[in-house]
């Protein structure tokens, strides 16, 4: 679910910004017209939710720290839910913005603008934008719940495919026969960090002494995977072919990788657990709804695959493992 950016007039005057930025924002100042224009004259002025806090007045309308934290998720500034200090710098750069929003559409609606038939389009579509918001937010606070969120991590926990992250240093040469003078080298004593230094021709591992941290057995290539796979700490593999060459590797740790926290994988299972209710609710309402589409039908390609009507998600385990992958 993206919020809308909003538009304010600082922003309006960065001449560079990219033109879907700009699109973003207009449509954002729509919807605050487009809403501003279904309250009363005399809207409450009450705290929107417990312990909210007013932080300016435009025109007689309150502005709540709760739309500035709305705004600066919208922006991608925060994270839903994260906290957001009215002290700081950030909270008052995107009140100023809320400000300048305000004072944008009330002078729209004060020039009529509104009254113009395509504006009037561009409004309603805002609006519809809004209250199709409220309605996802709505199903996700019903079905993501902290049982069904550490259920559907325990089922991955229980499914995932365990692996090892090894600690690795290697040389990498242009030719196999070099790298194979290395491995006897190596065998009969040279320092390998010294030979990775002297010898090495990746320049992102040389001067490190060939180290290039610590990865996933998973996560490499199938040649390299399958040359590391049964090695422990102290081994020396290879010659193996890589991207730049051929590389002698040295396995300085080795050992199993930690299952990732609920809170790395929440993401990725919150939008698994809203999948199916958002999908479910749209087909039910689509389904009950007078709907009629005035398009043809669009002309069929030779040789293009048949898309199926609906493709179902993927598994809980299936799911979860994924969101594993996604984190590292």
């Amino acid at each position: 679910m993206a919020g809308l950016a909003s538009m304010t007039a600082r922003k309006a005057r960065r001449a560079l910004a990219p033109a879907a930025a700009h699109a973003a924002r207009a449509s954002a100042l729509a919807t605050v017209v487009a809403l501003a224009a279904c309250q009363p004259k005399h809207a409450s002025q009450h705290p929107p939710q417990p312990g909210d806090e007013a932080v300016a007045v435009v025109n007689g309308q309150t502005i709540w720290a709760s739309d500035v934290k709305r705004e600066a998720v919208s922006e991608g500034l925060i994270a839903e839910g994260d906290p957001l200090d009215p002290a700081s710098a950030q909270f008052r750069q995107v009140l100023d913005e809320v400000i300048d929003t305000k004072v944008l559409a009330a002078e729209a609606i004060a020039r009529h603008l509104d009254a113009d038939p395509l504006a009037q389009r561009r409004l309603a579509a805002a609006r519809d934008r809004a209250l199709e918001d409220l309605m996802i937010e709505s199903v996700v606070s019903r079905a993501v719940t902290p049982a069904a969120e550490n259920a559907l991590y325990q089922d991955f926990l229980r499914n995932r495919t365990p692996t090892d992250d090894l600690r690795l240093r290697q040389i990498v040469v242009a030719a196999e026969p070099d790298a194979d003078a290395i491995r006897k080298q190596l065998a009969a004593g040279a320092n390998f960090d010294a030979l990775a230094m002297e010898r090495s021709i990746d320049a992102a591992s040389r001067f490190k002494g060939g180290d290039i941290g610590e990865v996933a057995l998973d996560t490499l290539p199938q040649p390299l995977a399958a040359a590391l796979r049964n090695a422990k700490p102290g081994d020396v593999v290879g010659p193996v072919r890589v991207d730049a060459g051929w590389a002698v590797i040295r396995i300085d740790d080795r050992h199993p990788e930690p299952a990732p926290s609920l809170d790395e994988v929440k993401p990725q299972l919150i939008r698994f657990l809203t999948y199916d209710r958002i999908k479910d609710l749209v087909m039910k309402l689509e389904a009950h709804a007078r709907i009629q589409r005035l398009l043809p039908p669009p002309p069929d390609v030779p040789g293009a695959p048949i898309e199926p009507a609906s493709a179902p998600p993927l598994s809980a385990p299936a799911a979860a493992n994924s969101a594993s992958n996604s984190v590292r």
